[in-house]
């Protein structure tokens, strides 16, 4: 939550987001890492942030589909290790005030690449299209490729 407030602080300012790292950082430990920049006035746009964090696969695909629904956009993700909850995905999403578009989200995750391709292309075959991925720990399935795909509704 910090880091979500922190973010819409600077975006208020007129920053945006440009990337993210999770990991160990030389002075503070395991931190989340986010780049924002000032870019030139862009005609009075209003970015608003929202991070979403979890171990539990049925819990992101969750938040994401109401995120989504709000106009929220997949901008990036990472894993993140936190003293309480341990080995997190982390998804950051932006939504422009300008916009009005709305977002479907499906969440793949599986140890086995092969199971992933095949997952990556069905929903694929059905309009969405390839966000971002990473290797976390989850809940269920222990070690596994957590993909992010997204379609517009």
């Amino acid at each position: 939550s910090s880091m979500e407030k922190e973010m819409n602080a600077a975006s208020a300012e007129g920053y945006r987001f440009e990337g993210t790292m999770g990991g160990e950082t030389a002075g503070g430990g395991n931190e989340i890492v986010v780049i924002m920049s000032r870019r030139p006035s862009s005609s009075g746009e209003r970015l608003q942030y929202k991070l979403l964090a979890t171990k539990k696969t049925s819990t992101m695909q969750k938040e994401l589909t109401e995120a989504g629904a709000q106009g929220f956009s997949y901008v990036g993700q990472s894993v993140y290790e936190s003293t309480f909850g341990g080995r997190e995905v982390v998804v950051l999403l932006e939504r422009n005030d300008k916009q009005k578009t709305t977002y479907e989200y499906r969440l793949q995750a599986t140890s086995r690449t092969s199971t992933m391709q095949k997952e990556l292309n069905e929903v694929g075959r059905d309009g969405f299209q390839f966000c971002g991925i990473t290797v976390a720990e989850t809940s269920f399935g222990g070690k596994e490729v957590v993909s992010i795909m997204r379609r517009a509704k």
